[in-house]
């Protein structure tokens, strides 16, 4: 075991962003960027048929590296390396992203996360975010529910801060809030209102107990809550 670089990508600073406004800046700053000396190549491809996503920072793919850093494969599981090595010694990350017309790479989940409804990639760190912009929201967290018609909608688990009034703070009012921050198939279809999610020890929100939480409510009683 030795040590190896870490970062693949990075947010190089342009100087002719300095003449922009601060929120659009930080907008360019939060961009993962652009891969680093280390690494032979960085793209963004669709992750069926390995083919680069356009360049328009909308369209959804997942992150491929190669490069001299990157993994020869698992250590004894054959299985598990045939699946994230693939196209010629690219590595899929996993991570879902897309890439500007600048070439700059730009995160937006996990694909085991991503919500795919009617077709669109719905970004469960987006809606989350939108969530959370809610003054009365505490914790936020989005997964995706079984449609017979859409395949997946989104649906929402939250919390409420302390002092938050749910005669208020309805599922109506939430959902509102989210049309006027988000795409309409990005809003989430239902909201679940709990009085805590269940986290890890290190206080990561565990998606997939909500999603079992999910499924048990359909598939036993026919309902979400």
């Amino acid at each position: 075991m030795t040590e190896m670089l870490g970062v693949v990508v990075s947010c190089s600073w342009k100087k002719e962003w300095n003449r922009f406004p601060a929120t659009e800046r930080a907008r360019l700053k939060s961009r993962q960027g652009v891969r680093t000396a280390a690494m032979t190549e960085v793209d963004v491809v669709d992750p069926n048929s390995g083919v680069s996503v356009k360049r328009d920072g909308l369209t959804m793919g997942e992150i491929v590296l190669k490069g001299s850093c990157v993994m020869l494969g698992y250590l004894k599981n054959s299985t598990a390396t045939a699946k994230c090595i693939r196209d010629g010694g690219w590595f899929y990350t996993g991570d879902m992203a897309v890439m500007h017309p600048d070439g700059y790479l730009e995160i937006k989940d996990r694909s085991k996360d991503v919500i795919i409804s009617g077709g669109e990639n719905v970004s469960s760190v987006e809606v989350e975010s939108a969530l959370y912009s809610h003054p009365a929201v505490d914790e936020a967290a989005e997964v995706a529910c079984p449609d017979e018609y859409w395949g997946e909608t989104p649906l929402a688990f939250v919390t409420l801060k302390k002092g938050a009034v749910r005669v208020t703070v309805t599922e109506k009012e939430i959902l509102e809030y989210c049309r006027e921050k988000l795409a309409h198939f990005m809003v989430p279809k239902v909201v679940v209102f709990r009085d805590k999610l269940p986290k890890t020890s290190t206080g990561k929100i565990q998606k997939f107990t909500l999603k079992e939480i999910v499924r048990i409510c359909l598939v036993v009683f026919d309902c979400l809550y």
